[in-house]
């Protein structure tokens, strides 16, 4: 049975840091990272894959780093720079078999963990 327990949400400033956690069990290989603010469209905010290679959305690129400890089967979104437009519930996702950006594409899903980001 897969199990994604996300963790490492807050409130923050915008300009403020957070990173978020994702461990999983059950499961091994690439993962990715999902948001979904008031109202919106869950969206793609980046992936690994098992061969190490990553993907981020336009929108946090250059802010966001994700990562991966195989060890600890625990995936982390390393998040700078933040702004109000981050806000959002934060999933991540296992098992993909489709393309990255696509919420459709990946098996298992998280509970979330809530990002604030205050101007």
């Amino acid at each position: 049975q897969v199990q994604l327990v996300e963790s490492g949400g807050g409130s923050v400033q915008a300009g403020g840091s957070l990173r978020l956690s994702c461990a999983a069990s059950g499961y091994t290989g690439g993962m990715a990272w999902f948001r979904q603010g008031p109202g919106k469209e869950r969206e793609a905010v980046a992936a690994i894959y098992s061969t190490g290679s990553t993907f981020y959305a336009d929108s946090v690129k250059g802010r966001v780093t994700i990562s991966q400890d195989n060890a600890k089967n625990t995936v982390y979104l390393q998040m700078n720079s933040l702004k109000p437009e981050d806000t959002a519930m934060y999933y991540c996702a296992a098992s993909r078999y489709g393309a990255w950006y696509r919420p459709e594409s990946f098996r298992f899903w998280g509970q979330g963990t809530q990002v604030t980001v205050s101007s």
